[in-house]
């Protein structure tokens, strides 16, 4: 009976052996496939601010049209959207959705939306990609402002520090700026309030409303009401310039893919949000914005990097870190999750906001 007990017992133990090298094996890749899904992000979300300045700047593409840009992205992602929840019915869309939500609080994002790219694209005309970046580090404390005087957030003497920090730091980066358009400057503080505006109207989306949606839900309900917003002013402002222009040269493949990429974003912030955790995401996103501050200086021969611009912009992003952090101890006192701030996007969400209600503006950056 001993020996039998004995063997009993070496057996459990050889199985218990198999079982934690085997769950080692499975942590292991499904931490290789997190990084995976981080890199995958950073790479898009930095790709499309360098495809989106290319195509608007670059003599070859000759298509200097931001609205026409962003309301061909709009237009590409609303029948993405479409297929991907209504035909392929990949991606369940989440009841709830009533008229009076959408004409309250669907419509003005979709409003902001088209707004913040159309702004922010703009900007590219006159200002560098990392300039641009730069100033979009400004984020929090447009968030902050407009949620406070829509009674989302609460001011404090904590929080007025760390904004007084990433405003000294975006002023120090704009001083050491070469070529400064203030033009550009105005444009992209546009698409500043516009995205501000956005998330507070997404927080109240969840907050008020009750309403949680993932990434591409958000995108088919949102797209077309950009799309809508786009097309109006695009009629009176860029149409005529189109036509005054004669023969318009036309790259429908390298515009496709351009809305395609755009599309493959959201995507990727939907599988981000669902395998990581909030502080991997915000961590992601300060990556993402130097890696875009720093690139675009090797890539486009209008960005020029001072060591001023750096400092300032290391200034700006230690409050932005402060920022998250701050963000991440009121989440945890809260049991919520909430969305992120990068040096503007999330990067595409940021200021809070639950995070299964956020989508990427990172299309204009």
């Amino acid at each position: 009976m001993k020996e039998g007990e004995r063997e009993e017992e070496m057996m459990l133990v050889h199985r218990r052996q198999q079982q934690t090298e085997g769950s080692g094996e499975v942590g292991a890749k499904q931490q290789n496939l997190t990084y995976l899904y981080l890199l995958i992000y950073i790479a898009l979300s930095s790709g499309q601010i360098f495809f989106n300045k290319w195509v608007l700047s670059s003599k070859q593409i000759n298509f200097p049209y931001p609205l026409g840009l962003t309301l061909l992205h709009m237009l590409f992602s609303s029948i993405l959207c479409f297929i991907v929840t209504k035909v392929l019915k990949l991606v369940k869309v989440e009841e709830g959705m009533t008229p009076e939500i959408y004409a309250s609080s669907v419509f003005p994002i979709g409003a902001m939306f088209a707004m913040t790219l159309w702004l922010g694209n703009t900007a590219y005309l006159y200002i560098s990609v990392a300039f641009a970046q730069m100033l979009k580090a400004i984020m929090p404390v447009a968030v902050l402002l407009l949620g406070a005087a829509a009674g989302l957030e609460v001011l404090s003497c904590r929080m007025f520090m760390i904004m007084s920090l990433i405003s000294f730091g975006v002023l120090v980066a704009s001083y050491g700026e070469i070529n400064i358009s203030w033009v550009g400057v105005v444009y992209q503080m546009g698409g500043v309030v516009g995205e501000a505006l956005r998330l507070i109207f997404m927080e109240i989306l969840v907050k008020r409303k009750g309403l949680k949606l993932n990434p591409i839900t958000l995108m088919y309900y949102v797209s077309p009401c950009s799309a809508i917003c786009l097309f109006i002013p695009w009629i009176f402002l860029e149409k005529p310039k189109m036509d005054s222009a004669g023969t318009l040269t036309f790259h429908p493949l390298i515009l496709s893919l351009n809305s395609l990429c755009t599309f493959a974003l959201n995507v990727s912030v939907f599988v981000v949000i669902s395998h990581t955790s909030a502080v991997t995401i915000r961590v992601a996103g300060v990556v993402k914005d130097w890696v875009v501050v720093l690139l675009s200086a090797v890539l486009f021969a209008d960005s020029t990097l001072t060591t001023i611009n750096l400092l300032g912009y290391g200034i700006a992003i230690s409050g932005v870190v402060a920022y998250n952090n701050h963000k991440l101890k009121k989440e945890a006192s809260g049991g919520r999750r909430e969305g992120f701030v990068g040096g503007g996007d999330e990067e595409g969400t940021p200021g809070g906001g639950n995070s299964s209600a956020t989508f990427s503006s990172d299309n204009n950056r």
